[in-house]
């Protein structure tokens, strides 16, 4: 089942063809984590959503209150008899059809999905995890490339590249040739006791799972954490380097090249992690 717009609609039904969403990418998206019927990072996923509409000059309609969104999302997961398990759920807002490049209005339709996913809460990753550059097509540092939106072709690409060439996962480049994310996350880097990550305007995606992490790390005192640009060069130098996003949370690297890294902070944000989620 999916809501469309309030109403609870059978998961195969037909939305139309001329959907700005479907023709032009004119859609933002939050992919949220909701074990057991509770919405993980709600404020953040809200506030992230309300500044990337503006950013795309959408008409943010008067009941898009943080309450009226979480309550459409509560109704998915009761359709879809998700209210006792952890389910990814996707919230999608487009603008209305009409129009060409230049629509005929700003206004928006929600559409909300929820599928079941195993993992209540963040689990270490233990396994082997191999990493390379992306380096067919590079991302331009605007305002733009920070938001959530459905037009993802390099990620697809490079996702069909990693898969190729038997990798987990690939790093993006951005056209300074500066590290700015993986494909499905935000990246960390550790050396010695910095932790870095790119910054914003570096073009990588504004995370909300990076944004966790960020709090957790500035609380440790053994810890430093940076937002700079990270070059290729800094990876083969690096303690460890680990991925973040709100479905996995913490995915430790393994092997870059011929390089291999440990796992020892990346487990222990995890930990870190899990407690804020408890505590909050």
């Amino acid at each position: 089942m999916i809501n469309f717009n309030e109403q609870i609609l059978e998961s195969d039904s037909k939305l139309s063809i001329y959907s700005r969403g479907f023709n032009y990418g004119d859609a933002l998206f939050e992919t949220i984590k909701t074990p057991y019927g509770k919405v993980l990072f709600w404020e953040d996923h809200y506030f992230r959503l309300m500044a990337s509409m503006r950013i795309m000059r959408m008409e943010i309609p008067m009941n898009f209150t943080m309450e009226f969104l979480e309550d459409q999302i509560k109704k998915t997961l009761a359709a879809n008899k998700l209210e006792q398990a952890s389910a990814r759920v996707k919230l999608l807002v487009q603008r209305n059809e009409g129009g060409l490049y230049l629509p005929d209005n700003n206004t928006v339709d929600f559409i909300i999905t929820a599928q079941i996913i195993q993992e209540d809460f963040y689990l270490f990753k233990d396994e082997f995890y191999e990493v390379d550059l992306f380096k067919d097509y590079y991302i331009s540092p605007t305002l733009l490339s920070t938001l959530k939106t459905n037009n993802k072709a390099i990620n697809v690409v490079g996702s069909i590249y990693a898969k190729e060439n038997n990798l987990n996962n690939c790093l993006v480049l951005n056209t300074n040739k500066h590290v700015i994310e993986a494909l499905n996350g935000n990246v960390f880097v550790l050396k010695d006791n910095v932790i870095k990550t790119p910054p914003i305007i570096d073009g990588c995606l504004k995370g909300v799972m990076r944004k966790q992490l960020i709090e957790i790390v500035k609380a440790i005192p053994e810890y430093e954490i940076v937002e700079a640009s990270i070059s290729p060069f800094e990876l083969q130098k690096a303690d460890e380097i680990f991925i973040t996003n709100v479905i996995v949370g913490i995915q430790p690297v393994t092997k870059y090249r011929k390089k291999t890294f440990s796992k020892e902070v990346s487990k222990m944000l995890l930990q870190k992690l899990n407690v804020k989620i408890r505590l909050s």
